[in-house]
């Protein structure tokens, strides 16, 4: 029996490898960027190429070669727009070798917005295997990824910051099969729609997971399923200091679904804003099957529900984004 055990756990191995599909060259058509090119007809920069396209409605794409590209990148254009990032294995983030970086923090750029290292303001969007990182570090706002576009997709993306990392703050959006590393309120917004699916969110220092910012009833929330949490590298003496989130505004709406929890949260998994400003009078926070380490032994506060099977039912990819989510999310990262 052991042997058939050992059998199949290789046969199973085999096909992942099988399966794992590179992206090593640019698809047909697409604009390429490399770093330090000469060669005509590419780009340096990401914002280059970016900066190159028609503002119609024609589908374009980018390819991005390995590198580190230090710039911020605005994405305003109207028509679809896919961003590729050289991958040796297109169902992971594990080996994304683009980096797009910047260190500003809101501080200094004027706003969380403006802050951002890829500001995408559009909608029909889609990047795939590419981290982008804002290497500011503690003391400030200092966002990777600031999302305002409705129909966007991250695809197995590494998003790295300290404070407000993921900025998600209108639209329709999904974020599968990627990494999110933060520690305070770092997956965060305002308006914003959100599906997240299949995700290693990481945590980098003590803090809130997820700050909802919304201020009225509007249907809109952001929706957790099968993630796992956990201690990003480097990072320690969390224990107790971590949440599933607190609510920025009165009406936040947060689910998780099935969250392995190996970080060690604080046992009360979710929190106030602040001591004298709670902001928990109308929220929805709940968690459903939630478990692992560091859920153990937790004792949610009166305003957090934990879900039924049939309630959790309700919350999903449908109800985070739209109906019609087919339509435009890749499901071959779907989770």
């Amino acid at each position: 029996m052991a042997h058939l055990s050992i059998c199949l756990a290789f046969c199973l191995l085999l096909l992942e490898v099988v399966l794992a599909a590179s992206r090593t060259s640019p698809p047909a058509g697409a604009l390429v960027v490399r770093a330090r090119t000469s060669n005509s007809g590419e780009f340096s920069t990401v914002s280059a190429a970016v900066a190159s396209l028609p503002n119609d409605s024609s589908a374009r794409t980018i390819f991005i070669y390995p590198g580190t590209y230090n710039e911020q990148v605005f994405i305003t254009r109207s028509g679809p727009l896919t961003i590729y990032g050289y991958t040796t294995d297109t169902s992971t983030y594990r080996n994304n070798q683009v980096n797009i970086q910047a260190g500003v923090p809101a501080s200094q750029a004027g706003s969380n917005d403006a802050s951002g290292t890829l500001r995408v303001h559009k909608d029909n969007f889609k990047l795939y295997n590419v981290n982008v990182k804002n290497t500011f570090g503690q003391g400030s706002q200092a966002i990777a990824i600031s999302q305002y576009g409705s129909r966007v997709g991250l695809y197995a993306c590494g998003f790295y910051g300290y404070q407000d990392t993921l900025y998600a703050n209108e639209g329709t959006q999904v974020y599968l099969r990627g990494y999110i590393e933060g520690a305070v309120d770092f997956i965060f917004g305002r308006h914003g729609s959100a599906y997240y699916g299949g995700n290693t969110i990481a945590i980098k220092g003590a803090g809130w997971v997820t700050a909802s910012g919304r201020e009225s009833d509007d249907g809109g929330s952001y929706v957790f399923n099968q993630n796992t949490i956990t201690i990003a590298s480097g990072a320690s003496g969390e224990s107790g200091k971590v949440y599933f989130g607190r609510p920025w505004g009165n009406y936040a709406k947060v689910i998780f679904k099935n969250t392995i929890v190996e970080a060690p949260f604080n046992k009360a998994l979710w929190s106030e804003w602040n001591d004298g400003d709670a902001r928990t009078d109308h929220v929805f926070v709940a968690d459903y099957n939630s478990s692992g380490s560091g859920v153990s032994g937790a004792s949610r506060p009166s305003w957090v529900a934990q879900l039924s099977s049939s309630q959790a039912n309700q919350y999903s990819i449908s109800s985070a984004v739209g109906s019609d989510y087919a339509s435009w999310v890749d499901m071959n990262y779907f989770v």
